[in-house]
């Protein structure tokens, strides 16, 4: 790990505008279901240190007091971090370091939080170590904000046992994702569910909706998330083959077994919930060798810098739909945050990532809340005012979503990849969601991988100390 400590303290020009409602403050029930949100990028408000639509949270101030661990009169101690030393895939998910330091950065500069400086300690989970950064976090940090580890299931206890309030960059298990004292930009809970994806997929597709089959996986989460998957494309009006296979997370000797089976399945589609990573790149490869072209249709994950590069040199990847809540990296141009987001990791010689736009959000959404705390921020006013949070788009970077009550977006856009440049597909306007109401699905309980409470929060881990909403 290490900490960054960035001591530059300059005038703010700007007060920030808390995206809070005075309505409800639980997660509760069909009452968390958002209105479908707007789908235009917005402009950007006229402050100097606005980060796109939304006026900058950070600034000077007189806050005053230790009142938490890792806060002091001067200082906020937050954790972040990423799996970027994962050997079977180095610099994984590095861009949500590089874009949480740079915000850091970017928050300093203009005076901290209400005057205190932000100190960041970036921790590398490695795929397998999470419970290990999760056990040096508990005993420094004051939150975590905008991490992401893939393998956070095995943290989950260490986290709530020590009531280590979170603002993650994304989640990946169950328990995490409708985790006690964790909100985000971006929300994925269990229970419902974006299904832009497979409406849109049928929008585009029509003649396909028998044709689809999702790629099995040997890993837990995956597996999940894809029983989850087939209830949404079921929703949508798909029928999905069941061509029963399942691959190794960590790889096969030959993928060319599995593509024959596909093949022989009749597959026109196939859906992957996995990142592209170089097994995936080998399973496509197969796909290709026993003589199939299937459209390959897969989450946000596969809108990066590793795909573009192994399609320019294959051209294997031509048939790549990928569907998004985040704006394109492409419509810059178009969208102020997008650029504002580029501007500050590029300017630290960081990468630039949809998942780096991620914890970019959620960095966000954890200082407008910790600003409206001012001397009093402790973890419980945090999730006090996390949880009145419940109109949130990072500045114009996503959709909207609602953290506060933990739901999800009801709008997406398509995007494809041809060589190694990718545009938007659908809609036909860049820059533009389509949102509807009946994107939004509750999913069945049996998809759940965890029992959730009646305010929708795990269950699991539960102790009498968990820290809950008290406004």
């Amino acid at each position: 790990m290490k900490t960054r400590k960035t001591a530059k303290l300059v005038a703010a020009l700007a007060l920030s505008t808390a995206l809070v409602s005075a309505c409800a403050t639980e997660r509760g029930g069909d009452d968390g279901v958002p209105a479908a949100g707007s789908g235009s990028a917005g402009t950007s408000t006229s402050s100097d240190t606005a980060f796109g639509t939304l006026d900058s949270p950070c600034g000077e101030g007189d806050a005053k007091g230790s009142t938490d661990q890792g806060v002091s009169d001067t200082e906020i101690k937050i954790g972040y971090g990423d799996d970027r030393g994962y050997a079977q895939s180095p610099g994984l998910n590095k861009e949500m370091s590089d874009a949480v330091a740079a915000m850091i950065d970017w928050c300093n500069e203009q005076g901290g939080i209400n005057g205190r400086t932000i100190v960041g300690t970036d921790y590398d989970a490695a795929m397998t170590n999470a419970n290990t950064v999760m056990q040096e976090a508990c005993r420094s940090e004051f939150m975590m904000v905008g991490h992401g580890f893939a393998m956070d299931q095995t943290a989950e206890q260490t986290r709530v046992a020590c009531n280590m309030a979170a603002v993650p960059g994304f989640t990946v298990s169950p328990d995490a994702a409708n985790g006690p004292m964790t909100y985000q930009g971006v929300p994925f809970p269990v229970d419902y569910a974006n299904g832009a994806a497979w409406f849109q997929m049928a929008e585009m597709h029509p003649d396909m909706l028998n044709d689809f089959d999702l790629v099995g996986s040997t890993m837990p989460t995956i597996i999940t998330s894809l029983a989850k998957t087939r209830s949404i494309a079921e929703a949508a009006g798909f029928t999905l083959k069941d061509c029963g296979v399942t691959i190794n997370y960590q790889g096969e000797p030959s993928y060319v077994p599995f593509a024959e089976k596909y093949k022989q399945c009749g597959v026109k589609g196939l859906w992957t919930s996995r990142s592209p990573v170089p097994n995936e790149f080998n399973f496509f490869k197969a796909i290709d060798q026993v003589g199939i072209d299937p459209i390959i249709f897969g989450e946000a994950t596969w809108y990066g810098a590793s795909a573009q590069s192994f399609n320019a040199q294959s051209g294997l990847l031509d048939n790549l739909n990928a569907n998004m809540i985040f704006q394109m990296l492409e419509n810059a141009d178009k969208v102020p945050a997008v650029a504002k987001y580029k501007e500050l990791v590029e300017g630290e010689g960081g990468k630039t990532a949809l998942l780096g736009m991620q914890s970019t959000s959620s960095f966000l959404l954890w200082a407008t809340a910790a600003k409206e705390c001012g001397s009093d921020l402790t973890r419980q006013c945090m999730i006090d005012e996390l949880s009145k949070i419940h109109e949130w788009d990072g500045g114009g970077l996503h959709a909207v979503t609602d953290p506060g009550k933990n739901m999800p977006a009801q709008c997406g856009l398509m995007v494809d990849l041809k060589g190694a440049d990718y545009s938007q597909v659908f809609p036909s306007e860049a820059a533009e969601f389509k949102c509807d109401a009946k994107y939004l699905i509750k999913t069945d309980p049996s998809t759940w991988g965890t029992d959730l409470g009646p305010d929708r929060v795990s269950t699991k881990y539960l102790g009498p100390n968990v820290i809950k909403p008290q406004v």
